[in-house]
């Protein structure tokens, strides 16, 4: 999540999910108070360093050098249409990934369906973006919007109120909904992730919730497979006019790689102080998908992660198909 100054305050639905979710306390924000974490292992992570993929599907690009000036700690692109990683730095090393995580939210909600239910703002949502740091879209308790609504708000403006209000009542519960976040990276394989919010706000720990560029390559892969998921992070703002039973709002896009970036379709900043700033991307250029993550690029100016970015993606788009 970006902490901005204006406002500071595939599928789970399977067996698996529901076996791992019964159990759990239903009530809003019981996972932030078990003090529960997970650290990351940084032995095992080293020691699979390399990703976990498949050969690729089609034709080939032949890679060359790597791309100059990227400070990212972090770092993984592929060609999206084949799977061939192209660039990786430390892919497999978890570290936190900040808002990234509000992919895997979008990701679960969608999969659910009916996005045009609609949804009341709970009540304690103003506390848990005060409480916590989030960023929020300014929606208050008792608003009633529908979820194809509160995913822009989760995946534009970052809107921590947009995920406390999407996880308690897709869960129902938080802890249920965190337990299905972590389930469905299980099934994607996503081996060495971990959430204890639906948001990468840095509770219980900065280290609580973490992932690998590998495994948040997979999930940008999954999720931009959905028609719904794609035709949201393309957009540069989104507008709620007032109705009834909710206000007016605005809400815009923080990745301003799509503003800045011929062909950039997506996907989701991320920023706290201790991951610093993340992106996951993707761009299309003469047809070709390059997707790919970075985390921990110094943080420089809030486009620090843009910037790293732009540099890996000028590089894949150089590189020329064998044969």
């Amino acid at each position: 999540m970006r902490l901005s100054p204006r406002m500071m305050i595939i599928a789970c639905a399977g067996a698996l999910a529901a076996g791992l979710a019964a159990g759990c306390s239903a009530a809003p924000g019981a996972a932030y108070t078990t003090g529960a974490t997970h650290a990351p292992n940084a032995a095992a992570a080293k020691a699979s360093a390399s990703p976990s993929r498949t050969a690729p599907v089609g034709p080939v690009l032949t890679v060359s050098g790597a791309p100059a000036g990227v400070a990212a700690k972090e770092a993984i692109l592929a060609d999206a249409a084949t799977g061939q990683v192209l660039f990786s730095r430390n892919p497999g090393v978890p570290r936190p990934m900040a808002s990234i995580t509000k992919v895997m939210t979008a990701y679960l909600v969608i999969q659910a369906g009916n996005l045009d239910r609609t949804v009341t703002v709970p009540k304690g949502v103003i506390n848990y973006v005060f409480k916590y740091g989030g960023e929020s879209g300014g929606t208050h308790a008792g608003e009633k919007l529908t979820a194809r609504d509160l995913l822009y708000d989760l995946l534009l403006q970052s809107g921590a109120d947009a995920s406390f209000t999407l996880a308690t009542v897709y869960g129902p519960g938080m802890s249920t909904f965190i337990a299905r976040m972590n389930a469905t990276a299980r099934q994607l394989g996503m081996d060495h992730t971990h959430f204890t919010s639906p948001d990468g706000l840095p509770y219980p720990t900065e280290f609580s919730t973490y992932s690998t560029p590998s495994d948040l390559l997979i999930l940008g892969e999954a999720a931009m497979k959905l028609p719904a998921f794609r035709s949201i992070v393309d957009q540069i703002q989104f507008h709620v006019p007032k109705g009834p039973g909710h206000s007016e709002h605005f809400w815009d896009n923080d990745d301003s790689l799509l503003q800045t970036y011929k062909g950039a379709i997506g996907i989701k900043t991320g920023f706290t102080d201790l991951a610093g700033h993340c992106l996951l991307f993707e761009a299309i250029r003469n047809g070709r998908p390059l997707i790919g993550v970075v985390l921990d690029s110094p943080a420089t100016g809030f486009r620090a992660s843009e910037d790293d970015a732009t540099r890996i993606l000028n590089w894949g788009f150089s590189l020329k198909q064998e044969g």
